[in-house]
């Protein structure tokens, strides 16, 4: 047994034979960000020998507060990519595999199969709501996390007849709802934090270790240093799932079109007539937005949606892009004929990309 596992083998309920359990696991971690980076860096680590890594996304500025995996001269490179390249570094005796893509309804079904066990590092309700049907599915258990400013949740779903996701949420909330973190914010060391329980879990899940938290929901409350477990209860009608559904299109699936920073750049300097919608919220808008953009947040738009004129062509902004398409989607779903485009990548891929032309505050 390789030395570098010795401290942990050291531990009496754990041991060589839960050392070769976490040896033989193939463990697939979906978001390679804030809670994504605490988990792929523990469990290789710790020794599990296979971890598949899916995200699409680059390294961005703003994401290194808290993705502490990657560092600033890594700006703009795929964050799978990176990570693959220095997680191979910590632990050359483990296989890793990277896929550089966002898990869509087509893929999902595909990528989970391979694998023992899913961890959800992602940050959106659509992503959660097809890795939890993937997994039934399946039969495959995924341990779950979420952040919100200062707090965290963690559940191991889909284990041993346990609830599953739908259990705790039968369905999703409205896009205005619940705001992601680019519109809420989050302290640097709380993903850390919760990624790390979801780390355990996973170990707990995979060797038998301990009493993992299935049929419980651990709420984590960060800045005032308390936690409390919910009971929650198995409905069987949650576990009888027969097919993924066409309802939860993330993101990177969604047929609204994007448009690239410096396209929108060359139509702004072209004087194409359009109108730009700033989603974020007024305290980014002020910090910074492309000229002549108007400030409408996503959190108001359900509301402002009917009145929006849809004779010109329409781009929608937020931070990193996600916001845009839901506010672009809401307008199609308005006027299915009206040209409407996301920007993709957001206020920070323009920033990366062109720097600050074009922007004021």
């Amino acid at each position: 047994m390789d030395n570098r596992y010795s401290r942990q083998l050291q531990l009496s309920s754990f041991g060589p034979e839960s050392q070769k359990k976490l040896q033989n696991a193939k463990v697939l971690v979906v978001g390679a960000g804030g809670l994504g980076v605490p988990v792929l860096q523990y469990l290789a680590g710790m020794g599990v020998g296979t971890l598949g890594l899916v995200d699409g996304d680059l390294i961005s500025l703003t994401n290194l507060h808290r993705q502490v995996l990657y560092s600033t001269p890594e700006v703009g490179k795929p964050k799978v990519e990176v990570a693959t390249q220095k997680l191979a570094q910590l632990n050359p005796a483990i296989q890793l595999v990277p896929y550089q893509t966002h898990l869509t309804l087509q893929n999902a079904l595909e990528i989970i199969k391979e694998y023992d066990l899913v961890v959800d590092a992602t940050d959106n309700f659509e992503a959660r709501y097809l890795i939890n049907d993937a997994c039934v599915l399946l039969g495959k258990p995924f341990v779950y996390g979420a952040l919100h400013q200062y707090e965290g949740q963690v559940s191991v779903f889909n284990f041993e007849d346990g609830p599953t996701y739908r259990c705790l949420y039968p369905n999703p909330p409205s896009a205005e709802e619940i705001p992601d973190c680019n519109t809420a914010g989050v302290l640097g060391v709380v993903p850390g934090l919760v990624g790390c329980q979801q780390a355990l879990e996973a170990v707990k899940v995979i060797t038998g270790v301990g009493k993992s938290l299935s049929g419980y929901l651990l709420m984590l409350d960060f800045l005032n240093q308390s936690q409390h477990k919910i009971k929650l209860k198995a409905k069987p009608e949650n576990q009888r799932i027969q097919r993924l559904q066409a309802s939860y299109a993330v993101a990177s699936c969604t047929t609204v079109p994007e448009i690239d920073p410096s396209e929108l750049m060359e139509w702004m300097n072209q004087g194409k007539k359009l109108l730009l919608l700033d989603v974020r919220e007024e305290n980014e808008y002020v910090a910074g937005h492309l000229q002549k953009a108007l400030l409408t947040p996503l959190s108001m738009f359900e509301h402002q949606v009917d009145q929006m004129p849809t004779h010109l062509p329409i781009v929608t902004i937020c931070q990193k892009g996600g916001r845009s398409l839901k506010v672009a989607q809401m307008l199609l779903d308005k006027d299915a004929g009206a040209e409407v485009y996301s920007m993709k990548g957001g206020m920070d891929a323009w920033q990366e990309q062109l720097h600050n032309h074009l922007v004021v505050s």
